[in-house]
């Protein structure tokens, strides 16, 4: 799976639960919200003030380590 800015958190979450340390380490606390699971990744880092570049970033990070440990 291709994850974008676009991706829904819900989406992202069904792929793999471990981007939940990653959103939750860039700020986002409310990752197990109802209301956030709709939302792409732009529109919550949008709400919480955050970059999405870089939490984009660091998401791709994670899962290219992930993918390296395989």
């Amino acid at each position: 799976m291709e994850i974008t800015k676009a991706t829904t958190m819900g989406e992202m979450l069904q792929y793999d639960m471990g981007i939940a340390y990653v959103l939750m380490r860039a700020g986002m606390h409310c990752v197990g919200c109802p209301s956030s699971i709709g939302e792409s990744l732009e529109e919550a880092c949008m709400v919480h003030g955050l970059n999405a570049d870089e939490v984009m970033a660091s998401i791709q990070e994670y899962l290219d380590a992930k993918k390296e440990e395989q």
